[in-house]
């Protein structure tokens, strides 16, 4: 991430996504794309926890299918989709719908062609899991530092806060449903008003994938490299944006079925 690159991610991975795929023929702008909203316990089964944002309907994976591979988003606009390629590329990059389908589809794409180990969100205990490795790498990479977390997750939040204190803990969300309460100690900030702020202070930055079809990203992205902050970005969102950008991204229980 530099701050030379101004360029929105989406159009970014888009141009790439082209001229690793369907230029070199490995897709076509015909192959078919149909894209779907799932159910909570489709996406993530039965975990035990049940504060996640998907288990209360606060948002929702949308399953994007190509040639027979799936790729996942996370959404609060769930939509259908059904089209070719070139018609999924093609969606104005403007709405949280149409972000979500291009960004499943591009997870869905990579995966058909051998490009992305896993598309598909984790299920049942692996959330958790998920969060206490997260938490554990980020400790053992840059120790005791301040971390930012972008997008309240709280299994991970409980994990970084257990392990770095709440002390060295910042968290933004847009939920205002969770913006002001309190969550192991640590007030979540307004991520509208206060991300910059947020990342200013932390040494490290984690950030939900989600960014991406929320249209928050490119200023994230923007404020990390102006303020030289190593960074994560975590979930299976991102998967297909990353691996095309080259963007740091950890999502260590993602499935590719």
């Amino acid at each position: 991430m530099t701050t030379a690159d101004t360029t929105p991610a989406l159009d970014a991975a888009k141009a790439k996504f082209r001229e690793a795929v369907v230029e070199k023929g490995l897709l076509t702008d015909d192959t078919p794309v149909s894209v779907s909203p799932l159910a909570a316990e489709q996406a993530i089964g039965q975990p035990s926890r049940r504060d996640f944002p998907i288990v209360q309907g606060r948002e929702r994976v949308i399953e994007a299918e190509v040639n027979g591979a799936r790729g996942h988003a996370f959404t609060d606009s769930p939509t259908e989709f059904s089209g070719t390629l070139a018609e999924a590329m093609a969606l104005p990059l403007s709405s949280n719908q149409n972000r979500a389908v291009f960004v499943a589809t591009l997870n869905a794409a990579l995966q058909s062609v051998d490009m992305l180990d896993a598309g598909l969100h984790c299920r049942d205990e692996d959330p958790e899991k998920c969060a206490r490795k997260l938490a554990k790498d980020v400790h053992d990479k840059w120790g005791r530092k301040t971390v930012g977390l972008i997008g309240l997750n709280p299994a991970i939040a409980e994990a970084l806060i257990g392990l770095l204190g709440a002390e060295r803990v910042h968290i933004t969300d847009l939920d205002p449903r969770n913006v002001g309460t309190v969550k192991h100690g640590v007030l979540v900030w307004d991520g509208r008003t206060r991300t910059e702020e947020l990342i200013r202070q932390s040494s490290v930055v984690i950030a939900t994938g989600t960014t991406l079809v929320n249209g928050t990203f490119d200023d994230i992205r923007a404020w990390i490299a102006a303020y030289g902050k190593d960074y994560l970005i975590y979930g299976v969102t991102a998967a297909g944006v990353c691996r095309l950008m080259g963007w740091d991204r950890v999502c260590p229980y993602a499935r590719t079925a």
